[in-house]
């Protein structure tokens, strides 16, 4: 083996070790955490969802028409979640990844 392979090499099985050490040190966070966090996750679901349907139930009583507005505002409420839910967990993967490609100084 080459110097570069074997530089290679070393790096990849520090870094194993680092994460596996990392989760070692991480492994203290019980079943109720990740239970809060999936909580959390289905509340930015449900509230814009429900803020849209009583702004819509609002407003159809209010201008009654040929749309129902509890309807449409209630979809758009739980899309805007969704994506709110989507944004927010690819931010978290994205965290979790580079905090497991950060170098040790």
């Amino acid at each position: 083996m080459s110097t570069t392979e074997d530089n290679h090499f070393t790096r990849k099985i520090n870094a194993k070790a680092e994460r596996k050490l990392k989760a070692q040190r991480q492994a203290h966070k019980p079943v109720w955490f990740g239970l809060g966090m999936l909580g959390v996750v289905g509340w930015s679901i449900v509230v814009p969802g429900l803020l849209g349907l009583l702004i819509g139930l609002w407003l159809d009583n209010c201008c009654p028409g040929h749309y129902l507005w509890a309807l449409n505002l209630f979809l758009v409420g739980l899309l805007l979640g969704c994506l709110n839910a989507c944004h927010w967990m690819m931010k978290e993967q994205k965290a979790i990844h580079d905090d497991e490609e950060k170098p040790n100084d």
